[in-house]
């Protein structure tokens, strides 16, 4: 793998004095954030789905998902829907545990109730504890300049502002230079789709379409940076892509090859000239795409490096295991 942008596992080592906030991170591209920020030993728990760096994983787990995530698409689908449905929260965060560890500062989200634990869930667990002077931070990524400020904003919590911005600048010059070499290669633009869930098909949006372009591709049905769009198969093959891009939310590329033997799935994957002339692609969506921390500017990279490997010959394969073709 590439190094990430912001260098987590050096800028760990970097951590502030003794006098910096304790840190509970509720959101898996926060943990990132905050690492990336040098501030990775001050954090004292993260969520379930914090997985990266590997400098953090011995912290407490303080969230757990109601919806059983070993299930299929269609069956998270489902569960979630119903739980959305009901009022209810899709997320659990063990208050005992929350207090036990005492936070000087919680990073959450409040962009997605579905994604990851929200600002509501975070705020009713605050109220029946003593916590006193906790800071609750909560981000909303909807597009690049979001995750930007998002990193400034996380930055500014735990009052290590400069290295916020050093943060956004490692971001930038990363997406910048992907731009460059693909500028420079002269290639021409590839029509994707980006497919974020299977079961139901829907489209990725959020920050996905400002990404493409910079890897020489073009987005197809969500052409604009938002939310993402549910689909029908019917909608994806009258796209008629020139590449299909497999990156579920929260799975990686073994968890996604499992979910494209879905008989249902496959009959309408198969539907696509793309696929049936060998260029479908199954990313990691869950290190890198869906996860608006520092690693976006990498996944531009391996983006563009699945799509023009005669352009990004040393990073297609830096990143083996982070994705693989599928016909």
């Amino acid at each position: 793998m590439s190094t990430p942008v912001g260098d987590a596992a050096r800028a760990d080592t970097g951590a502030a004095g003794a006098d910096a906030p304790r840190v509970v991170s509720l959101i898996a591209s926060a943990t990132e954030i905050v690492a990336g920020l040098g501030m990775g030993e001050r954090l004292v728990g993260i969520s379930h789905e914090c997985d990266y760096p590997a400098t953090v994983l011995d912290r407490p787990r303080l969230s757990a998902p109601k919806v059983d995530p070993t299930a299929s698409s269609a069956e998270i689908d489902r569960g979630v829907r119903e739980l959305v449905r009901d009022g209810l929260s899709v997320y659990r965060v063990d208050v005992d545990a929350l207090q036990r560890v005492r936070p000087d500062v919680i990073v959450t989200q409040d962009h997605c109730e579905v994604c990851a634990v929200s600002l509501s869930d975070v705020e009713e667990a605050v109220c029946s504890l003593d916590l006193p002077g906790t800071l609750v931070c909560s981000l909303h990524p909807g597009v690049l300049a979001d995750v930007r400020r998002d990193f400034r904003k996380v930055a500014a919590s735990l009052g290590v502002e400069e290295r916020g911005e050093r943060l956004v600048a490692d971001f930038d010059a990363k997406l910048a230079d992907v731009r460059r070499r693909v500028e420079e290669s002269g290639v021409e633009p590839v029509r994707v789709v980006m497919l974020e869930w299977l079961a139901p098909p829907m489209v990725a949006g959020g920050w996905m379409p400002e990404i493409a372009p910079l890897a020489g591709a073009r987005p197809l049905i969500v052409e604009e940076p938002g939310r993402f769009s549910q689909v029908g198969w019917d909608d994806v093959v009258a796209a008629d892509p020139d590449a299909v891009i497999v990156l579920p939310c929260g799975f990686d590329v073994p968890r996604s090859l499992d979910e494209l033997e879905d008989p249902a799935v496959q009959a309408g994957m198969r539907r696509m000239r793309a696929v049936r002339e060998g260029r479908c692609f199954v990313l990691d969506g869950n290190a890198y795409f869906n996860r608006p921390g520092p690693r976006l500017a990498d996944s531009a990279e391996l983006l563009a490096a699945v799509l023009h490997p005669d352009a990004f010959p040393d990073a297609r394969e830096r990143y083996a295991g982070a994705w693989v073709a599928w016909g």
